[in-house]
């Protein structure tokens, strides 16, 4: 919906790019800090707060007379995408052991399916009604999420609640943001300019200097040796790198599907609704691959989970990059990688809990969430970037994927 939002603004695609920069920037910073924030007695007003904020950025979004205030909504909404392991932390504390692992591991794939359903959705509304009206749908679904949780939240009896380290929160969104905004602005700005190089060498330092925090015995923000003491070290890991290979997968195969031969040289040229509900079978599978990892993991234990996640977005990567030349190839590699998703995703936070002081559940699951963000913003320019350092066209596209199945 970018060029709607220049047009309706009346900017240039350069500025109306930050309508979505600044949602990822948002969620990036606002993960760890809700994760800290919502521990112990803090959980249910962190969530209803959190949900509030959401809603005034889409009353913003929706009735913004001008772009600053617009930005300021779409900047809230990114409080959104931090609120789930909050969510996670509560169904731990209040289901039943046995509902437990099934409840999370579905609560996690939430994410990734309202993507794939939310793009072609809100596009076909802001194509019949306007923009305004897709960020109306936006407020009236926030609006009953906020009652419901008001109505069946529950509030957490228990559980201390920690201290928020504001130096080291500081310092991490900082960092984050340092190297985020280079990340997501690396084709407005380019890879060797001043701003890109700047901000990058001040991100490496800003995270040092946390990393350095973190390993103190105080209360830190993010318990770095809880997050790679044995059981959570590996999850951690693979959340960055399956955040890489699963948004790359997405961009391009959005981009695959929308732009024309003569444009990209390997695009399809299909119509933006098309491209749009391209992502619904991604979408749909994600769901469906969650279910087949609660079976598999019944029968054959949980460590097959994420080999059968990573390996079949790997069997996503190969095949994209081998056979596209037809619409169905590229929503079925989509739908394949949509599988690899449910069980990889799916199986992160349920491979970590157990692990978890329960105390710390919503941040441990926090600082994951908030690596997975880091490798979806890499994967998001990466796979662009590379196809243009192959020299573009059908073997700059062939030869990324192969180097994302790689990866």
């Amino acid at each position: 919906m970018i060029p709607s939002i220049a047009t309706e603004f009346d900017v240039s695609l350069g500025p109306a790019q930050w309508s979505l920069t600044s949602t990822m920037l948002v969620s990036a910073v606002a993960t760890p800090l809700i994760g800290r924030l919502g521990s112990g007695r803090r959980r249910r007003p962190t969530l209803l707060c959190g949900l509030g904020a959401v809603t005034l950025g889409l009353v913003l979004a929706t009735c913004a007379p001008n772009f600053g205030l617009f930005l300021t909504g779409r900047a809230l909404q990114g409080v959104g995408m931090a609120l789930t392991p909050l969510v996670m932390a509560v169904a731990r504390d209040q289901m039943p052991a046995e509902r437990q692992s099934s409840a999370i591991a579905l609560l996690s794939v939430t994410t990734v399916a309202g993507l794939g359903l939310g793009y072609p959705l809100t596009a076909l509304v802001a194509d019949l009604c306007g923009l305004r009206t897709a960020y109306g749908l936006g407020l009236a679904l926030t609006i009953v999420t906020s009652v419901l949780a008001w109505r069946f939240v529950p509030r957490s009896e228990g559980g201390a609640t920690a201290r928020l380290d504001w130096t080291g929160a500081l310092l991490l969104s900082a960092g984050v943001t340092a190297l985020l905004l280079p990340l997501s602005q690396s084709q407005t700005w380019g890879w060797t300019s001043l701003p890109t190089l700047g901000l990058g060498a001040a991100g490496i330092l800003l995270f040092t200097a946390w990393v350095g925090r973190s390993l103190k015995p105080t209360e830190p923000l993010v318990d770095l040796r809880l997050a790679v003491r044995p059981g959570l070290d590996g999850p951690n890991l693979v959340g960055l790198l399956a955040g890489i290979g699963m948004y790359a997968l997405l961009t391009l195969g959005v981009l695959l599907v929308g732009t024309t031969e003569e444009a990209s040289g390997f695009g399809l040229g299909e119509s933006a609704m098309v491209t749009g509900l391209s992502l619904v079978p991604y979408s749909l599978m994600s769901v469906l691959g969650n279910r087949a990892a609660r079976a598999t993991s019944r029968r054959m234990g949980t460590p097959l989970l994420l080999p059968i996640g990573c390996g079949t977005y790997l069997v996503a990567s190969v095949g994209m990059a081998l056979a596209h030349d037809h619409l169905w190839q590229g929503l079925l590699w989509l739908a394949v990688g949509g599988v690899g998703s449910g069980f990889t995703i799916s199986s992160l936070p349920a491979l970590m809990v157990p692990h978890v002081p329960t105390s710390e559940t919503s941040s441990a699951l926090a600082f994951n969430l908030l690596l997975r963000n880091l490798g979806m913003t890499v994967g998001s320019v990466l796979g662009v970037g590379l196809i243009n350092a192959f020299g573009g066209g059908e073997s700059g596209f062939r030869d990324t994927f192969l180097v994302v199945a790689g990866l």
